[in-house]
């Protein structure tokens, strides 16, 4: 008999409308945003099924943060809380990103954006890395010698993701399936085990060529996007990049960047970006298209697997599966932090902003995210359009 839960499926939908609608910072921000709310204080979610969610979104294709909303919401509501979480979630900032495509096509260009860019994307970094250190914290232990002493494996595997992430600067699902059957392994090697095994199985897409018609073959394109990027919103970009810039000619290199650069002052999954590009391509129907096809297969992917994996995950051997893929995924996303701040830091007065946009968040803790981003926005349209350093 399941449990009743906590909260209402109007409650859960609402909480994912108010965190797509004000959660700045990408998926590492957004994924320490429901754990803080959603675990520590509202206590909806038990940190297990966080942790299972989280897991689960890791080793699923699609936006990181996007997944585990869909799953938070199927925890106990199913697939009507998994599709209200998910619309609820990302429907903000595709609003946002459609009425910014229409100022990008009445004004010609966006220097004014540019600029705004420069200091919310430096200050983007303090919040993102202060909250994968958070994430880090909550999941695998405190940053001390006994910590690492107790838990040297995880932080091992947490030092791997890091590092590979940051060396490749991208996220391989081999990695994080790999350590998570070398910890069951180590850990809780399940019972009776013998030569089968299981494995997970993708469904093979091949691409069409449809000239008849553009929404077709946008929705074919980004279905693909949706379908074969793992990790977080980040991990979409390079193949976004080769595919509407060098194989389709749908946008400029500038007209890409500038759509990656919307997609990171607006709140929710960076993701959401393909609502910019498609509404450049083909108005507000392409902007519509672009949008569901990319997350039509990180919907199904969650809910799909969701309701087997949750019976499945207080199993011992699996509990160990879950907790080595947690503890790369944590390390995955802390180099991809490094990875952000690397291509985005370009001067010493953007790692000043940084800086400044983390010492704020640690010794002013009640001051939210929002107001450092408009802070920093203006400093930006100061330091470029105004005295134009």
């Amino acid at each position: 008999m399941e449990e009743k839960a906590p909260y209402s499926l109007w409650q859960i939908s609402t909480y994912f409308l108010h965190l797509g609608t004000t959660g700045f910072g990408g998926p590492v921000a957004l994924v320490e945003y429901m754990r803080r709310d959603l675990v520590e204080i509202k206590q909806w979610i038990s940190e297990e099924e966080f942790k299972q969610g989280l897991a689960l979104a890791q080793l699923a294709p699609g936006p990181l943060a996007a997944q585990l909303a869909i799953y938070l919401g199927f925890v106990h509501y199913r697939y009507w809380g998994a599709t209200l979480a998910g619309i609820a979630f990302v429907i903000p900032s595709f609003i946002m990103v459609v009425l910014l495509g229409m100022a990008y096509q009445a004004f010609g260009g966006l220097p004014w954006m540019q600029a705004i860019f420069y200091g919310v994307g430096a200050a983007v970094i303090g919040i993102i890395f202060l909250s994968s250190y958070k994430l880090t914290t909550k999941t695998i232990g405190s940053i001390s010698l006994a910590s690492f002493r107790k838990d040297v494996w995880l932080w091992l595997f947490f030092l791997v993701g890091a590092l590979i992430t940051y060396i490749t600067q991208k996220e391989g699902i081999l990695l994080f399936i790999g350590i998570g059957i070398f910890y069951m392994l180590l850990k809780a090697p399940p019972k009776g085990l013998n030569k089968q095994s299981n494995s997970f199985l993708l469904a093979t897409f091949f691409s069409f060529e449809y000239d008849s018609n553009i929404l077709w073959k946008m929705a074919l394109f980004f279905f693909k996007a949706g379908a074969f990027v793992f990790g977080s919103g980040l991990a979409i970009v390079p193949f976004l990049q080769s595919g509407v810039v060098q194989e389709n000619h749908w946008l400029t290199e500038q007209q890409f960047l500038d759509a990656v650069a919307v997609a990171m002052i607006t709140p929710g999954p960076i993701v959401v970006t393909v609502g910019f590009i498609g509404y450049l391509v083909a108005g507000f129907p392409g902007a519509v298209v672009a949008a569901l096809a990319t997350f039509l297969p990180c919907y199904l992917f969650t809910i799909l697997p969701a309701h087997h994996f949750k019976k499945i995950a207080n199993n011992v051997s699996i509990k160990a599966f879950v907790d080595g893929i947690t503890s790369v995924v944590v390390g995955a996303l802390f180099g991809a932090v490094l990875v952000i701040a690397q291509r985005t830091l370009s001067d010493l007065i953007g790692v000043g902003i940084a800086s400044c946009s983390l010492l704020v968040l640690i010794y002013f803790k009640k001051l939210k995210e929002p107001y450092i981003l408009l802070a920093a926005a203006v400093l930006g349209l100061f330091l470029k359009l105004i005295i134009q350093i």
